[in-house]
């Protein structure tokens, strides 16, 4: 005989539910362990959700200050803002009311709690004195979702490679804007692989926007460009050009320092101190080096000969 009392929770994985092939746990679902569909997100990785902003209209005009005396969780102030602010609880949304009997409702999770918001919003004014009040012409205006890619960023090969959609300043502003024409969302990408996307009127192109913008995160993936370096020849680990062998050493560290050559002969200008050290020689290794090291031609690195020494310049002023 079956017991009444509920059943004690199982430490066992739940069982697969049948048809749930390609389905995997989402990073960045609705909730912790859910099914990500892969066939619609290929990326395995959802994102969620944190506004939308809707309107509609309640069919004639509306008395503000009335509204404010007696609606609850209301306020008005004309001098600040030409509209009236109410607020729910359930769902947790803001609605600016209008005397034009035009609503906009924000703060909604989904679209399903938007127009359930903007529907007891019409009937609370209903109650209060304008029993006229409609509710029609109901649309979502903006739909604001995040999620994370689970790894950083190179946003200035990003912008670089994109520059016709995209713009980063990290002097003004720590993000990349990627402005998508089709479909139409902005995007926020921030080096930890942060988005935020906005500007979509539906939940696919919130979806399809991502799945598009995925494969570019991907490219510019941070660490990959080390780890592409090694395999090239002739190049560091940072994928850079090698400095010439000739002038070229490393210290105890491990780093690269400028050495001059070694003599042809039996001992080197190290070697003895008191053999005079051929600069002529010196200089084409050391100019090939500074070279490979990427400094551009007039950077102020220059080999005074020392035939202005002790000599004044135009404003008088010896030179160091």
């Amino acid at each position: 005989m079956d017991s009444l009392s509920p059943a004690a929770p199982s430490t066992s994985a739940p069982a697969p539910l049948p048809g749930n092939a390609g389905l995997t746990g989402g990073p960045s679902g609705p909730a912790s362990g859910a099914l990500v569909d892969l066939a619609k997100h290929p990326s395995g990785i959802v994102p969620v959700l944190q506004n939308v902003v809707s309107t509609c209209f309640m069919g004639r005009c509306l008395d503000l200050k009335q509204i404010a005396i007696h609606a609850r969780n209301a306020e008005y102030n004309p001098k600040r803002f030409a509209a009236v602010i109410m607020r729910l609880r359930e769902p947790k949304t803001t609605a600016l009311i209008f005397a034009a009997g035009k609503m906009v409702c924000t703060g909604a999770r989904s679209e399903s709690d938007s127009k359930l918001a903007a529907k007891k919003f019409a009937k609370i004014i209903q109650k209060i004195g304008f029993p006229d009040v409609v509710f029609k012409d109901f649309k979502v205006q903006n739909i604001v979702a995040s999620c994370d890619a689970c790894f950083p960023v190179r946003l200035e090969g990003l912008q670089h490679k994109h520059s016709i959609f995209a713009r980063y300043e990290p002097e003004l502003f720590p993000g990349l804007i990627y402005r998508m024409r089709k479909p139409k969302v902005v995007l926020l990408i921030f080096v930890s692989g942060k988005l935020v996307l906005t500007g979509a009127k539906t939940r696919e192109d919130i979806y399809q926007a991502f799945e598009m913008i995925y494969p570019a995160l991907l490219e510019f993936r941070k660490g990959d460009a080390q780890q592409l370096g090694k395999s090239l020849p002739g190049h560091g680990p940072s994928g850079r050009p090698s400095q010439p062998t000739s002038a070229e050493g490393s210290d105890e560290s491990g780093h690269n320092v400028l050495t001059p050559p070694s003599s042809t002969g039996p001992s080197s200008a190290q070697d003895n101190p008191q053999e005079p050290v051929n600069e002529d020689a010196m200089l084409g290794p050391m100019m090939s080096a500074l070279t490979g090291l990427g400094l551009p031609e007039g950077s102020g690195l220059h080999l005074d000969d020392g035939e202005n020494d002790g000599a004044s310049d135009d404003n008088g002023v010896l030179e160091s």
